[in-house]
């Protein structure tokens, strides 16, 4: 099937990008043990690159085609990240190590309805508080925004939480 050039270069564009996105979302599917979903989506991607590598590898000479096939791959890898932080819910959890305001922090972050386990523990130089939250991830900066208008010097760390049961966790909220 021949195609107009420049029609080939922008299909090869559009499938890279798709590809890349498919496989950002694949390798999401698969740190969540969803096999199933992983080896659908595996499938496609492999259809899709051996559909557009054969059309660049067939004429590498062809720079529109090649540079075609780079910029759908760096474009399908940014449009992945979007996908996955926009489409798939994830957890993050943090901890917040506070010296002096731990407390303090907790009520603030309670009364914007995020939950918290408070817990004292020894540090470095003494005793501190330890906050445990676990929210969506889109909540997390407000969290983060929370607990450094509260101490500057709050040792805090975020993490993925890979899965969640049971706890406090609202629903993701903009004006938070």
């Amino acid at each position: 099937m021949d195609f107009d050039p420049v029609l080939l270069a922008v299909l090869i564009f559009i499938l890279r990008v798709i590809n890349y996105a498919i496989g950002t979302i694949r390798l999401v599917a698969i740190s969540r043990g969803r096999r199933i979903l992983a080896a659908g989506l595996a499938f496609l991607e492999a259809l899709i690159f051996a559909v557009v590598i054969a059309n660049v590898v067939s004429d590498l000479d062809n720079i529109v085609n090649l540079t075609s096939y780079c910029l759908g791959a760096a474009a399908g890898s940014y449009v992945g990240m979007v996908l996955e932080q926009r489409l798939i819910t994830g957890y993050s959890k943090i901890t917040i190590i506070s010296v002096t305001d731990g407390h303090e922090i907790a009520l603030a972050l309670r009364e914007k309805n995020f939950g918290v386990t408070e817990a004292i523990g020894m540090g470095h130089e003494g005793q501190v508080s330890m906050l445990t939250i676990v929210v969506n991830r889109k909540d997390a900066p407000k969290v983060l925004q929370a607990a450094r208008a509260i101490d500057t010097k709050a040792f805090i760390s975020m993490e993925e939480a890979q899965r969640v049961e049971h706890g406090y966790i609202p629903a993701p909220h903009r004006n938070r």
